[in-house]
């Protein structure tokens, strides 16, 4: 089993909690979190690149499922000392 880093574990949360997320999705539906996906692409002092991809739900009127469309993108995140996300741009 693969040991899932102090920085692997503050992105996940953050990716789970942060609502500018759904940029990315392109048609206005919600995130399927159980889809999300991240990459840790590039770390520079106290940034790091990090891809990202999610599955995003499109329901219709009625309350079902139209679509589903697998959406990506790419972030920089700003880190403190303690590898705890304190900013976040869209790249």
């Amino acid at each position: 089993m693969q040991k899932i880093s102090l920085l692997e574990q503050n992105v996940r949360r953050f990716l789970w909690e942060w609502p500018g997320l759904n940029v990315f999705c392109t048609q206005n539906g919600w995130i399927d979190n159980d889809t999300l996906w991240f990459e840790i692409q590039s770390r520079r002092n106290n940034e790091v690149t990090v891809a990202v991809k999610f599955i995003e739900i499109l329901m219709e009127g009625s309350g079902c499922v139209a679509d589903r469309r697998e959406c990506f993108g790419k972030l920089r995140l700003r880190l403190d000392e303690n590898d705890e996300i304190v900013g976040v741009e869209v790249i």
